[in-house]
């Protein structure tokens, strides 16, 4: 396994397959100063080893301020529930993802395709419209409202240093009806997506892509394949 990881300054990688879990998402902390951020949260197993990678990045845990969601499947929910329990930490979702994370609709979570009970959470931070702005310490995380792979997907970027870091989970897919996902807003959002011009993207399950050029290869090889 690897151990959590720097991608450049204020932002790491604490979770995923090759540091957590295989059915693990890509999960990161975005490093504010006086305040934590974590950008999704797994299957939900190695929750604690989240919160374990924090620690052996030298920060204190009880700084994270929030859990951002980006959409309501488990692989990305599944570790709300320990970590807010143990850290008071607040989950931001977007409205339209919060019959998923809060439970009223397990199908959406897609639970059944990892053998896991979703363990449904209360959103204390409802993100809506097209863009919502979350101050965590020193740095603003702004929360793009993507839908496409589920309707209520979002795509946080930050600006720090000299380069802007984009959390794009789940540009690749898959989509299906049942999630509620649309071929044609997903199209639309992987435009917006490369209007940001980032210089890093970190994906939600197949890693870091850099420098810029990469990352926009990336993104515009999943719009050849799919439109």
């Amino acid at each position: 396994m690897l151990k959590p990881f720097k991608i450049y300054d204020h932002v790491y990688q604490i979770g995923g397959p090759q540091l957590t879990a295989p059915e693990d998402c890509c999960i990161y902390l975005l490093d504010g100063g006086a305040e934590l951020a974590i950008i999704d949260a797994g299957v939900g197993r190695s929750a604690s080893e989240l919160i374990n990678n924090i620690e052996k990045l030298g920060f204190d845990p009880a700084l994270v301020r929030y859990i951002v969601a980006t959409h309501g499947h488990i692989d990305h929910t599944g570790g709300l529930a320990y970590i807010k329990e143990k850290l008071g930490a607040k989950v931001a979702a977007h409205e339209r993802e919060l019959a998923a994370v809060e439970g009223e609709n397990a199908a959406l979570t897609a639970a059944h395709y990892y053998g896991v009970k979703y363990k449904p959470i209360t959103v204390e931070i409802v993100l809506k419209g097209d863009q919502e702005t979350l101050s965590v310490g020193d740095l603003r995380l702004i929360c793009l409202h993507t839908p496409g792979h589920t309707p209520g997907g979002i795509s946080p970027y930050v600006d720090t240093g000299e380069k802007r870091i984009l959390f794009g989970q789940d540009i690749h897919g898959p989509f299906n009806p049942a999630w509620g996902s649309n071929l044609e807003e997903w199209g639309k959002s992987m435009r917006r997506l490369l209007a940001l011009q980032p210089d890093i993207l970190c994906e939600g399950h197949f890693g870091i892509y850099q420098p810029a050029e990469k990352a926009r290869q990336y993104i515009e090889g999943y719009l050849e394949l799919y439109l």
